[in-house]
Protein backbone atom coordinates (compact mmCIF):
# COMPACT_ATOMS: atom_id res chain seq x y z
CA UNK A 1 0.00 0.00 0.00
CA UNK A 2 2.90 2.36 0.80
CA UNK A 3 4.56 1.69 -2.52
CA UNK A 4 1.29 2.36 -4.30
CA UNK A 5 1.05 5.77 -2.57
CA UNK A 6 4.62 6.69 -3.57
CA UNK A 7 3.92 5.74 -7.14
CA UNK A 8 0.78 7.87 -7.11
CA UNK A 9 2.64 10.88 -5.74
CA UNK A 10 5.38 10.54 -8.28
CA UNK A 11 2.82 10.31 -11.02
CA UNK A 12 0.91 13.47 -9.87
CA UNK A 13 3.48 16.05 -8.52
CA UNK A 14 1.42 19.03 -9.69
CA UNK A 15 -1.54 17.93 -7.62
CA UNK A 16 0.71 17.76 -4.57
CA UNK A 17 1.94 21.32 -5.09
CA UNK A 18 -1.64 22.54 -5.45
CA UNK A 19 -2.54 20.95 -2.15
CA UNK A 20 0.46 22.60 -0.46
CA UNK A 21 -0.57 26.00 -1.78
CA UNK A 22 -4.08 25.46 -0.44
CA UNK A 23 -2.62 24.62 2.93
CA UNK A 24 -0.53 27.78 2.94
CA UNK A 25 -3.50 29.89 1.95
CA UNK A 26 -5.56 28.33 4.72
CA UNK A 27 -2.76 29.11 7.15
CA UNK A 28 -2.53 32.70 6.00
CA UNK A 29 -6.30 33.13 6.34
CA UNK A 30 -6.24 32.20 9.99
CA UNK A 31 -7.32 35.12 12.24
CA UNK A 32 -4.53 36.12 14.57
CA UNK A 33 -5.16 37.55 18.01
CA UNK A 34 -4.75 41.32 18.74
CA UNK A 35 -1.48 40.81 20.58
CA UNK A 36 0.08 39.19 17.56
CA UNK A 37 -1.25 41.94 15.21
CA UNK A 38 0.31 44.71 17.31
CA UNK A 39 3.76 43.21 16.87
CA UNK A 40 3.67 42.92 13.09
CA UNK A 41 5.39 45.10 10.44
CA UNK A 42 2.30 47.24 9.55
CA UNK A 43 2.25 48.48 13.14
CA UNK A 44 5.86 49.62 12.81
CA UNK A 45 5.07 51.38 9.56
CA UNK A 46 2.11 53.09 11.22
CA UNK A 47 4.30 54.43 14.06
CA UNK A 48 6.82 55.83 11.56
CA UNK A 49 4.00 57.50 9.64
CA UNK A 50 2.75 59.11 12.83
CA UNK A 51 6.18 60.49 13.59
CA UNK A 52 6.46 61.89 10.08
CA UNK A 53 3.04 63.51 10.41
CA UNK A 54 3.93 65.06 13.77
CA UNK A 55 7.20 66.37 12.36
CA UNK A 56 5.37 67.83 9.34
CA UNK A 57 2.84 69.56 11.61
CA UNK A 58 5.70 71.06 13.65
CA UNK A 59 7.38 72.30 10.47
CA UNK A 60 4.09 73.75 9.28
CA UNK A 61 3.64 75.70 12.50
CA UNK A 62 7.23 76.96 12.29
CA UNK A 63 6.69 78.26 8.77
CA UNK A 64 3.40 79.85 9.80
CA UNK A 65 5.30 81.62 12.57
CA UNK A 66 7.90 82.80 10.07
CA UNK A 67 5.14 84.07 7.82
CA UNK A 68 3.67 86.04 10.72
CA UNK A 69 7.11 87.56 11.44
CA UNK A 70 7.50 88.46 7.76
CA UNK A 71 4.09 90.18 7.72
CA UNK A 72 5.06 92.14 10.83
CA UNK A 73 8.33 93.19 9.18
CA UNK A 74 6.43 94.42 6.12
CA UNK A 75 4.12 96.51 8.30
CA UNK A 76 7.04 97.88 10.36
CA UNK A 77 9.06 98.74 7.25
CA UNK A 78 6.20 100.65 5.66
CA UNK A 79 5.48 102.48 8.94
CA UNK A 80 9.14 103.50 9.35
CA UNK A 81 9.26 104.72 5.75
CA UNK A 82 6.18 106.90 6.23
CA UNK A 83 7.55 108.24 9.52
CA UNK A 84 10.87 109.19 7.88
CA UNK A 85 9.01 110.94 5.08
CA UNK A 86 7.22 113.09 7.66
CA UNK A 87 10.38 113.89 9.65
CA UNK A 88 13.37 114.61 7.39
CA UNK A 89 16.83 115.02 8.85
CA UNK A 90 18.63 118.35 8.64
CA UNK A 91 21.91 118.07 6.77
CA UNK A 92 24.68 120.69 7.12
CA UNK A 93 27.51 120.88 4.59
CA UNK A 94 30.36 123.37 4.18
CA UNK A 95 31.79 124.68 0.93
CA UNK A 96 35.14 126.47 0.96
CA UNK A 97 35.52 129.52 -1.28
CA UNK A 98 38.31 132.02 -1.91
CA UNK A 99 36.02 134.92 -2.90
CA UNK A 100 32.57 135.76 -1.66
CA UNK A 101 29.95 137.61 -3.60
CA UNK A 102 30.27 141.05 -2.03
CA UNK A 103 27.39 141.53 0.41
CA UNK A 104 25.42 144.70 0.78
CA UNK A 105 25.53 146.61 4.07
CA UNK A 106 22.59 148.95 4.50
CA UNK A 107 23.07 151.61 7.22
CA UNK A 108 20.29 153.73 8.67
CA UNK A 109 22.38 156.61 10.10
CA UNK A 110 19.58 159.06 10.78
CA UNK A 111 21.32 162.36 11.57
CA UNK A 112 24.76 160.76 11.58
CA UNK A 113 27.16 161.40 8.70
CA UNK A 114 29.64 159.06 7.04
CA UNK A 115 33.16 160.46 7.47
CA UNK A 116 35.34 157.74 5.96
CA UNK A 117 35.16 154.26 4.48
CA UNK A 118 38.10 152.15 3.37
CA UNK A 119 39.02 148.53 2.53
CA UNK A 120 41.93 147.06 4.48
CA UNK A 121 43.68 143.68 4.26
CA UNK A 122 45.26 141.20 6.68
CA UNK A 123 43.36 142.67 9.66
CA UNK A 124 45.58 145.76 9.61
CA UNK A 125 43.80 149.00 10.42
CA UNK A 126 46.16 151.96 10.72
CA UNK A 127 45.54 154.55 13.47
CA UNK A 128 43.15 157.37 12.69
CA UNK A 129 44.96 160.60 11.88
CA UNK A 130 42.10 163.08 12.27
CA UNK A 131 39.23 161.32 14.05
CA UNK A 132 35.98 163.19 13.73
CA UNK A 133 37.10 164.87 10.53
CA UNK A 134 35.99 163.96 7.01
CA UNK A 135 38.33 161.42 5.43
CA UNK A 136 38.63 159.32 2.31
CA UNK A 137 35.61 157.34 1.15
CA UNK A 138 36.97 154.51 -1.00
CA UNK A 139 33.95 152.22 -0.72
CA UNK A 140 31.23 151.87 -3.33
CA UNK A 141 28.12 153.45 -1.81
CA UNK A 142 24.55 154.17 -2.84
CA UNK A 143 21.93 156.31 -1.11
CA UNK A 144 18.27 155.45 -1.37
CA UNK A 145 14.93 156.46 0.13
CA UNK A 146 11.99 154.08 0.41
CA UNK A 147 8.86 153.61 2.49
CA UNK A 148 8.85 151.41 5.53
CA UNK A 149 7.60 147.92 4.45
CA UNK A 150 5.79 147.41 7.76
CA UNK A 151 3.90 150.73 7.97
CA UNK A 152 3.91 151.98 4.33
CA UNK A 153 3.85 155.54 5.72
CA UNK A 154 7.30 156.36 7.14
CA UNK A 155 10.07 157.23 4.71
CA UNK A 156 13.42 155.62 5.46
CA UNK A 157 16.84 156.75 4.37
CA UNK A 158 19.49 154.06 3.78
CA UNK A 159 23.17 154.22 2.91
CA UNK A 160 24.16 151.01 1.12
CA UNK A 161 27.87 150.06 1.14
CA UNK A 162 29.62 147.26 -0.71
CA UNK A 163 31.02 144.69 1.73
CA UNK A 164 34.29 142.69 1.65
CA UNK A 165 34.94 139.91 -0.89
CA UNK A 166 38.46 138.46 -0.56
CA UNK A 167 38.42 136.09 2.37
CA UNK A 168 41.95 134.73 1.87
CA UNK A 169 43.49 138.19 2.22
CA UNK A 170 41.19 138.87 5.19
CA UNK A 171 39.65 141.84 3.47
CA UNK A 172 37.66 144.10 5.77
CA UNK A 173 35.70 147.33 5.48
CA UNK A 174 36.27 150.02 8.09
CA UNK A 175 33.71 152.86 8.42
CA UNK A 176 33.58 155.97 10.58
CA UNK A 177 30.39 157.94 11.30
CA UNK A 178 29.91 161.27 13.05
CA UNK A 179 26.90 162.49 14.97
CA UNK A 180 26.94 166.07 16.20
CA UNK A 181 23.80 166.23 18.30
CA UNK A 182 21.51 163.71 19.80
CA UNK A 183 18.43 164.04 21.98
CA UNK A 184 18.72 160.50 23.37
CA UNK A 185 20.62 159.10 26.32
CA UNK A 186 22.41 156.66 24.01
CA UNK A 187 23.17 156.72 20.32
CA UNK A 188 23.28 153.80 17.89
CA UNK A 189 23.08 153.19 14.16
CA UNK A 190 20.98 150.40 12.69
CA UNK A 191 22.25 148.23 9.85
CA UNK A 192 21.30 145.10 7.98
CA UNK A 193 23.18 142.69 5.71
CA UNK A 194 21.87 141.24 2.45
CA UNK A 195 23.47 138.65 0.22
CA UNK A 196 24.55 140.52 -2.92
CA UNK A 197 25.44 144.16 -3.46
CA UNK A 198 25.57 143.53 -7.23
CA UNK A 199 21.93 142.42 -7.25
CA UNK A 200 21.04 145.70 -5.59
CA UNK A 201 22.96 147.65 -8.28
CA UNK A 202 21.34 145.68 -11.11
CA UNK A 203 17.84 145.96 -9.69
CA UNK A 204 15.63 148.40 -11.63
CA UNK A 205 13.41 148.92 -8.57
CA UNK A 206 15.93 149.58 -5.82
CA UNK A 207 13.28 150.83 -3.39
CA UNK A 208 11.30 147.61 -3.73
CA UNK A 209 14.53 145.63 -3.44
CA UNK A 210 15.34 147.31 -0.12
CA UNK A 211 11.81 146.78 1.14
CA UNK A 212 12.13 143.06 0.40
CA UNK A 213 15.52 142.92 2.13
CA UNK A 214 14.20 144.62 5.24
CA UNK A 215 11.29 142.18 5.31
CA UNK A 216 13.59 139.14 4.91
CA UNK A 217 16.75 139.95 6.89
CA UNK A 218 17.35 140.84 10.52
CA UNK A 219 18.76 144.20 11.55
CA UNK A 220 21.42 144.96 14.16
CA UNK A 221 22.92 148.02 15.91
CA UNK A 222 26.34 149.35 16.77
CA UNK A 223 26.87 152.05 19.36
CA UNK A 224 28.75 155.33 19.42
CA UNK A 225 32.02 155.69 21.29
CA UNK A 226 33.10 152.12 20.53
CA UNK A 227 34.80 150.21 17.78
CA UNK A 228 32.46 147.36 16.80
CA UNK A 229 34.01 144.41 15.01
CA UNK A 230 31.54 142.29 13.00
CA UNK A 231 32.60 138.88 11.67
CA UNK A 232 30.11 137.50 9.19
CA UNK A 233 29.33 133.95 8.08
CA UNK A 234 26.95 132.97 5.30
CA UNK A 235 24.22 130.32 5.66
CA UNK A 236 22.28 129.03 2.67
CA UNK A 237 19.09 127.07 3.27
CA UNK A 238 17.52 124.91 0.57
CA UNK A 239 13.76 124.71 0.88
CA UNK A 240 11.54 121.75 -0.07
CA UNK A 241 10.35 123.49 -3.24
CA UNK A 242 13.94 123.85 -4.49
CA UNK A 243 14.31 127.54 -3.65
CA UNK A 244 17.30 128.82 -1.70
CA UNK A 245 17.32 131.43 1.04
CA UNK A 246 20.40 133.20 2.38
CA UNK A 247 20.99 134.61 5.84
CA UNK A 248 23.93 135.92 7.81
CA UNK A 249 25.27 134.86 11.15
CA UNK A 250 27.60 137.26 12.86
CA UNK A 251 29.92 137.46 15.83
CA UNK A 252 30.28 140.92 17.29
CA UNK A 253 33.00 142.21 19.58
CA UNK A 254 33.09 145.73 21.00
CA UNK A 255 36.22 147.68 21.96
CA UNK A 256 36.11 150.99 23.77
CA UNK A 257 37.38 153.98 21.78
CA UNK A 258 39.58 156.39 23.74
CA UNK A 259 38.86 159.86 22.47
CA UNK A 260 42.18 161.68 22.45
CA UNK A 261 40.91 164.93 20.99
CA UNK A 262 42.09 167.99 22.89
CA UNK A 263 38.75 169.56 23.74
CA UNK A 264 35.87 167.62 25.26
CA UNK A 265 33.08 167.37 22.75
CA UNK A 266 29.44 166.45 22.87
CA UNK A 267 29.45 164.79 19.47
CA UNK A 268 29.62 161.04 18.96
CA UNK A 269 31.94 158.96 16.80
CA UNK A 270 30.97 155.54 15.45
CA UNK A 271 33.49 152.98 14.24
CA UNK A 272 32.52 149.65 12.72
CA UNK A 273 34.49 146.91 10.93
CA UNK A 274 33.03 144.20 8.70
CA UNK A 275 34.92 141.08 7.63
CA UNK A 276 34.25 137.41 6.88
CA UNK A 277 34.67 134.96 9.71
CA UNK A 278 35.94 132.04 7.58
CA UNK A 279 35.97 130.89 3.94
CA UNK A 280 33.21 128.30 4.45
CA UNK A 281 29.67 128.75 3.20
CA UNK A 282 27.28 126.72 5.29
CA UNK A 283 24.51 124.96 3.37
CA UNK A 284 21.51 123.59 5.26
CA UNK A 285 18.95 121.29 3.69
CA UNK A 286 16.45 118.67 4.75
CA UNK A 287 17.29 115.10 3.71
CA UNK A 288 14.87 112.18 3.77
CA UNK A 289 16.85 109.24 5.13
CA UNK A 290 14.29 106.71 3.90
CA UNK A 291 15.56 105.17 0.67
CA UNK A 292 12.67 103.83 -1.43
CA UNK A 293 14.94 101.38 -3.28
CA UNK A 294 16.12 99.79 -0.04
CA UNK A 295 12.54 99.46 1.11
CA UNK A 296 11.48 97.91 -2.22
CA UNK A 297 14.35 95.41 -2.06
CA UNK A 298 13.45 94.50 1.52
CA UNK A 299 9.78 94.07 0.65
CA UNK A 300 10.67 91.90 -2.35
CA UNK A 301 12.76 89.65 -0.13
CA UNK A 302 10.02 89.42 2.48
CA UNK A 303 7.32 88.64 -0.09
CA UNK A 304 9.56 86.03 -1.70
CA UNK A 305 9.99 84.38 1.69
CA UNK A 306 6.21 84.54 2.19
CA UNK A 307 5.53 82.86 -1.14
CA UNK A 308 8.15 80.18 -0.44
CA UNK A 309 6.70 79.56 3.01
CA UNK A 310 3.16 79.39 1.62
CA UNK A 311 4.30 77.00 -1.12
CA UNK A 312 6.04 74.77 1.42
CA UNK A 313 2.98 74.83 3.67
CA UNK A 314 0.75 73.87 0.74
CA UNK A 315 3.06 71.00 -0.26
CA UNK A 316 3.26 69.86 3.37
CA UNK A 317 -0.55 69.78 3.66
CA UNK A 318 -0.84 67.87 0.38
CA UNK A 319 1.79 65.39 1.52
CA UNK A 320 0.02 64.88 4.85
CA UNK A 321 -3.31 64.32 3.09
CA UNK A 322 -1.67 61.86 0.70
CA UNK A 323 -0.03 59.95 3.57
CA UNK A 324 -3.32 59.87 5.42
CA UNK A 325 -5.19 58.52 2.41
CA UNK A 326 -2.50 55.89 1.84
CA UNK A 327 -2.69 54.83 5.46
CA UNK A 328 -6.49 54.57 5.35
CA UNK A 329 -6.31 52.60 2.12
CA UNK A 330 -3.75 50.19 3.58
CA UNK A 331 -5.81 49.78 6.72
CA UNK A 332 -8.96 49.02 4.71
CA UNK A 333 -7.03 46.45 2.67
CA UNK A 334 -5.82 44.75 5.86
CA UNK A 335 -9.31 44.75 7.31
CA UNK A 336 -10.77 43.33 4.09
CA UNK A 337 -8.10 40.63 4.03
CA UNK A 338 -8.82 39.76 7.65
CA UNK A 339 -12.54 39.60 6.93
Amino acid sequence: QLSEDVERVSENPADERDEEMEVHEDASSVILPDSELGSTAPSLRFSKTCLKNVFSVILLFIYLLLMAVAVFLVYQTISDFREKLKHPVMSVSYKEVSLYDAPGIAFYPGKARLLSCKHHYYDHIPPLINPGQPGVIECTTRRINYTDPFTNQTMKYALVVQGPRDVKKKELVFLQFYLNETDQDFSAIDYLLFSSFQEFIDSPQKAEFMKDCESSYSSWKFSGGFRTWVKMSLVKTKEEDGSETVEFKQETSVVNYIDQRTKPRSDQLFFVVFEWKDPFIQTVQDIITANPWNMIALLCGIFLALFKAADFAKLSVKWMIKIRKRHLKRRSQVMNHIN
